[in-house]
Formats: structure tokens, sequence, C-alpha cells
């Protein structure tokens, strides 16, 4: 079975970029990135619009934190696979353009301040995510659509 995570971007602030993010149709949380950029600066660009295989990373840096933070829902790092000059992209916790690092954020609600959209409630989105995510992966293969 093909299940398929919706990341629909819906605002641009000055250095954040707002979306909508739905598994299988159905809204789960908001998500937080950088801004699109016609030539790509490391850990501050947004993730190229198209459709992505989603992974669990077990080698990435972030695994002894996520680990260690939520030892009974970690598996690995959701990573989003096969993004043309990104790698270690992955769907973590965060509230700020400042700590996406090229990946995307995710978060309850937002708020928009100053020309930039942060969320918030992350970490109880991330938990919410992050199990439906694991259930899904189970039945078959999980893909990342992004678009606008």
């Amino acid at each position: 079975m093909k299940s398929v995570l919706k990341v629909v971007r819906i605002q641009q602030g000055k250095n954040s970029t707002l979306s909508e993010i739905y598994c299988n149709d159905v809204f789960v949380c908001y998500g937080l990135e950088d801004v699109p950029r016609k030539i790509k600066i490391p850990g501050s660009t947004c993730i190229p619009l198209g459709t992505y295989r989603l992974g669990i990373n077990n080698d990435g840096g972030m695994n002894g934190n996520y680990y260690d933070r939520f030892p009974k829902l970690h598996q690995g790092m959701m990573e989003i696979q096969g993004i043309p000059n990104f790698s270690h992209v992955y769907i973590h916790i965060g509230n700020t353009h400042r700590q996406t690092a090229g990946c995307v954020l995710v978060g309850k609600r937002y708020v928009f301040e100053n020309g930039d959209y942060r969320i918030e409630q992350s970490v109880t989105a991330y938990k919410r995510l992050y199990a439906l995510l694991v259930e899904v992966m189970k039945e078959g293969e999980m893909f990342v659509q992004v678009t606008k």
C-alpha cells in the first residue's frame, strides 16, 4: 500500500514558509520551512516542490537526542529521501525558521509576527505525527508530496 504525506505550502513570510500537513488527505498539523531560493544555501533553503520517499534514518546525529527524549516512541528520524542536492532532511521539532536547518518543523498552530511565521506546540504535533507515520509505514511505502 502506498501512502502520502502532503506538505501543502499556504503562506510565505520574509524568511519562513508555512504549510499544512496531511496524511492520506487528513489534516494532521502545520509545517514550517525556510524560504524557496533559486540558489540553494545549505541549511537555509526549503525543499523543492516534488514527491519524495519517506524513510527512517538511524544514523543521523539527531537520533541520540530523540532517543533520549522519546525512548518509547523514537525508532529513527523521519527522513525525506531523494531530494536533489539535499541530504539528512528530517521532519522534526522546532518553532522558527532559524531551527529548520533545511528540514520541516511541525506544530499544532502558527503565529505571524514581524513578517514571519512560527509554529507552536511542536512537541505535541511531532509525537502525534511520528506515531501516525510509524503505523502507516508498517502497511507499506510512504511518500512526501511537497506542493503549493
